[in-house]
């Protein structure tokens, strides 16, 4: 299946380039993406001084993707298109950031999002490869990602050892304390957080598996937005807020700057019980100029439009609030599990991240050291997503959402099932595999299921 010629031929072109560039400086990371949890000294080209005023490092990630042909007996303009087709994505972002007086860091992030996702991205709400812009008019030229003031206010003088990460340079962290940060960042980076599946450069690749797809969190079409966060932590527990600012429309590259009609707060709680065990409860609300999926369907029943059109039924001030649970635990040395759950009303729009109202997934992950790859890591996940009984029958009716949009709709939930293996080459050298079982693609009983092939290279400078 990911024997296309063309597809191979990409990648590994682009594998050889990576290797004639060994000694460029850092590259990569994904829009929605926090830091991988490996070990600096044995995880990246070249060692990091924890004790540098300064910070330079980098990632590269490749993603070859395939399908081979699934059942289809109709398409819209936004289906996952049934014949096959195989698409590669390149990201690379350059991480850069300095010391300054009073526990204080200056973070600065330049990424390009080039290649393309398969038919797309458009058909899925949980979308095959996180690295992939829903957008891909936008081009793979550099664009700033992440420009942000991270400050920390000690409130206490205990302090705990940390590992230095391209958004947080400190090697020690008083035990309590206050961390505000405020500009240019992701969200998903401090919000729903999690170890075992965050991270679509090592672990899992699904939008819906690195990311609660109900969380319809504040971003422009690349993943990020402006925006203040606060954070009160302790050994046991922490607290964060943020308010950020949303797209002028669905998916759009443009924020709103008018917050007193368009913004979005988050409030998580996060519990550390025991050792190995964390649980995060999240809360949301975002003010934009929303659709509503119920006036749409009206206004297409009663004649008044063509066809169910929730971009014309827009009003600005709407509210679309939504909650999060989200756990992880170190059952062994070797396994970690972990699972998530999220809900948002099905009223307005879906607008900033994937059209999914509800979401479920479980999965884990398991440490080569039985088989003597101490490095490697192999996982496997499970998500189903859902949609409201507003969302489904506009697209039942014939309605288009940002992605999602086959004519007509006989709804199932979207269910997908996502292993992989990575395996650690050499420093900050990984290759992975992985395979996405896709059961009712775009919510749709009679498309799929479909079966899709990854191959991924990932270098962390």
């Amino acid at each position: 299946m990911i024997s296309s010629r063309d597809s191979m031929r990409s990648f590994f072109v682009s594998v050889l380039l990576l290797v004639v560039a060994g000694g460029a400086p850092a590259l990569a990371q994904t829009p929605s993406d926090t830091p991988s949890d490996t070990t600096p000294s044995t995880a990246t080209m070249f060692p990091h001084q924890a004790a540098s005023w300064w910070w330079l490092s980098g990632q590269v990630n490749l993603i070859s993707q395939a399908h081979g042909r699934f059942p289809s007996p109709y398409q819209g303009d936004n289906s996952f298109r049934p014949q096959g087709e195989h698409a590669l994505s390149r990201l690379w972002t350059i991480y850069t950031g300095v010391k300054l007086p009073g526990h204080t860091d200056v973070l600065v992030n330049i990424e390009s999002a080039g290649g393309r996702g398969l038919s797309d991205a458009l058909g899925l709400a949980g979308f095959t490869n996180l690295d992939v812009v829903r957008n891909p008019t936008l081009g793979s030229a550099p664009y700033l990602a992440r420009a942000m003031l991270h400050t920390t206010i000690a409130l206490g003088h205990d302090v705990v050892d940390t590992t230095p990460s391209p958004l947080a340079l400190a090697a020690q962290l008083p035990a309590r304390r206050i961390e505000i940060r405020a500009g240019k960042l992701g969200m998903a980076d401090f919000f729903d957080v999690n170890a075992v599946g965050s991270d679509s450069h090592l672990q899992f690749t699904n939008w819906t598996v690195d990311n609660d797809g109900a969380y319809d969190y504040a971003a422009d079409t690349r993943g990020y937005t402006y925006a203040a966060i606060v954070e009160y932590d302790t050994p046991p527990w922490s607290l964060r807020f943020g308010e950020a600012l949303m797209p002028t429309v669905a998916n759009g590259i443009d924020l709103d700057w008018t917050i007193s009609r368009a913004r979005a707060e988050n409030l998580e709680l996060e519990l550390r019980p025991a050792t190995g065990l964390a649980v995060r409860i999240l809360g949301y609300a975002n003010h934009a100029n929303m659709g509503d999926y119920g006036e749409a369907i009206q206004g297409f029943l009663s004649g008044r439009d063509a066809v169910p059109d929730v971009v014309a039924h827009r009003a600005p001030g709407r509210v679309k609030t939504g909650a999060g649970l989200n756990a992880e635990y170190a059952l062994t040395t070797l396994v970690r599990l972990f699972a998530r759950a999220g809900w948002n009303e099905g009223h307005h729009e879906s607008f900033a991240y994937t059209e999914a109202n509800n979401s479920v997934q479980a999965g884990g992950d398991l440490r080569g050291e039985r088989w003597s790859r101490s490095q490697d890591r192999l996982g496997i996940a499970l998500v189903s997503n859902g949609l409201s009984e507003l969302h489904r029958e506009y697209l039942a009716l014939g309605g288009q959402g940002f992605l999602l949009g086959d004519g007509t709709l006989r709804y199932g939930r979207e269910d997908i099932v996502e292993t992989y293996y990575t395996a650690h080459l050499w420093r900050g050298l990984s290759a992975s595999g992985g395979l996405q079982y896709i059961d009712h693609p775009g919510y749709n009983r009679d498309r799929g299921p479909v079966l899709v092939g990854m191959l991924r290279l990932h270098v962390e400078f």
